[in-house]
């Protein structure tokens, strides 16, 4: 059975007054994220992977000693990491659940600390790929990042919240400022209720 594209949990220009314009939405969830789908789906037909979930086929295919990834993890898993972007934003003001603010405080001294960490594992990822929050096998939270398609499911991590720092996701936005790009999605975008569902 083949993957779909999943419609926006919201309009294209529902976060355009939150820093992503209606034109971003519409490359990169409509053409970049479409392109995922397209691809994969391609390279899943007849494989021995067709029939998986999305997340059977990503830690399938993951190979951890590859100077670089198949297609077919690259696209499925890109597949997978922006399905999961798209949710962990909201245009609507998102409180920090007490939970999760503790979670953090405990894990980081603090949320502040927190966004400090996150944004810096994003500002210093060498060109594509995403940061992330995540909790860890023994239940910790850790701040990462991965290179290009990679995502937490490969290291048998939760994934709370990741954020896209390939270029597509904040040009036309934010120019080269991916500092500011991160800044932004943390105090403006993120759904938190969505990441604390995920703990």
């Amino acid at each position: 059975m083949a993957f779909e594209l999943p419609d926006l949990p919201y309009a294209h220009d529902a976060l355009a007054d939150l820093g992503m314009s209606k034109e971003t939405l519409e490359y990169h969830h409509d053409i970049h994220h479409k392109a995922y789908v397209d691809n994969g789906n391609k390279l899943l037909a007849a494989s021995e992977y067709e029939g998986m979930s999305m997340e059977d086929v990503i830690t399938s295919t993951y190979n951890p000693d590859a100077v670089a990834q198949s297609g077919l993890f690259n696209n499925i898993s890109q597949l997978w990491n922006h399905n999961q972007f798209w949710e962990m934003m909201s245009p609507g003001t998102s409180a920090m659940p007490s939970e999760l603010e503790l979670a953090l405080a405990e894990s980081f001294g603090s949320v502040d600390k927190f966004k400090e960490e996150f944004s810096a594992a994003g500002a210093g990822q060498f060109g594509s790929g995403w940061a992330w929050l995540v909790k860890d096998k023994d239940g910790s939270l850790k701040v990462t990042k991965t290179e290009n398609g990679v995502n937490p499911l490969c290291f048998g991590q939760t994934a709370l919240l990741g954020c896209d720092v390939w270029e597509h996701s904040y040009y036309i936005d934010f120019r080269n400022k991916r500092p500011a790009y991160l800044t932004n999605f943390l105090d403006k975008l993120v759904n938190w209720e969505n990441v604390a569902s995920r703990m």
